[in-house]
């Protein structure tokens, strides 16, 4: 339907689609930085927020909220948004985004070639590529991240990616995506239980909890689910390679955050050894 339509409307919903994904990055990084809200509390807020936008507009569809998705999804996505928050207590938003899709990738990369798939010639170099980029970014050094954080977002990375490994089995994308957030809301109630007492809110640390999980998430993700069909599947994952971009664009624009040469250099390696094993085969 999409392709049918105005011809500027599939990459108008494609840009708005990385934007709600790289604003993931920015509001989890402005909430932990400059709010006094905590990461668990981040998590939870921002599950059960994304859950409800979900199940409100499956019910509209006249679908029940839970008759998609699994419970080893569910703990998946959890995983990686609870790594996620955790990570971004001090890495930089251009940092945690580069390592977490890289992180993803890898794990992708990683389950191919156990199930027996060939990387061979460009592919293959462009892998190697994309693991030195990290190597180099994680290195000691002034600008490095710290390796528990960077150890958590990879985490994160890792998670999502078993996260899609699962979803492509999992039928109606959106039906499907709102099935997991419901559960995943049970794993956060269990986390805010495990730290009892430690817990930190603020309004407006609330609030981007909320932006997160209601739009940038559960409303991204259905955007992107919408688009989705209208693009091939090389496309679909090259496009994505913009997201740790217009993070970095969005740190340095709107959080001040430093674009060190270090990060730079990480990025073109990473991304540009990524978009190589992603290319068409042939």
């Amino acid at each position: 339907m999409l392709a049918s339509s105005h011809p500027l409307r599939v990459p108008l919903l494609t840009a708005l689609a990385m934007l709600a994904f790289a604003g993931n990055s920015l509001l989890c990084r402005v909430a932990l930085r400059d709010t006094a809200i905590d990461a668990a509390s981040f998590t939870a807020i921002r599950l059960a927020s994304g859950a409800l936008v979900l199940a409100l507009l499956l019910r509209r569809r006249g679908v029940r909220p839970t008759s998609g998705g699994s419970w080893p999804m569910a703990a998946m996505l959890f995983t990686y948004a609870a790594l996620f928050s955790f990570a971004y207590r001090d890495l930089t938003a251009a940092t945690g985004a580069l390592l977490l899709f890289g992180g993803v990738q890898l794990t992708m990369s990683a389950w191919g070639l156990w199930q027996g798939e060939r990387i061979v010639g460009l592919r293959l170099a462009g892998l190697a590529v994309a693991v030195a980029g990290l190597v180099f970014l994680l290195l000691p050094g002034l600008s490095a991240p710290e390796p528990l954080d960077a150890a958590l977002m990879l985490g994160a990375g890792a998670a999502w990616g078993i996260y899609s490994l699962l979803g492509r089995q999992a039928g109606e994308p959106i039906a499907a995506t709102g099935g997991n957030f419901v559960r995943a809301v049970a794993f956060a109630a269990v986390l805010l239980l495990a730290q009892s007492g430690q817990h930190s809110v603020h309004p407006a640390g609330v609030a981007y909890a909320v932006a997160s999980g209601a739009l940038t998430s559960g409303l991204g993700y259905v955007l992107w689910y919408a688009v989705l069909p209208a693009l091939a599947a090389t496309s679909a994952a090259t496009v994505q390679l913009s997201v740790p971009a217009i993070a970095a664009l969005g740190g340095a624009m709107l959080l001040a955050e430093p674009l060190t040469l270090r990060l730079v250099l990480a990025s073109a390696a990473i991304l540009g050894g990524i978009a190589l094993t992603i290319r068409k085969k042939g």
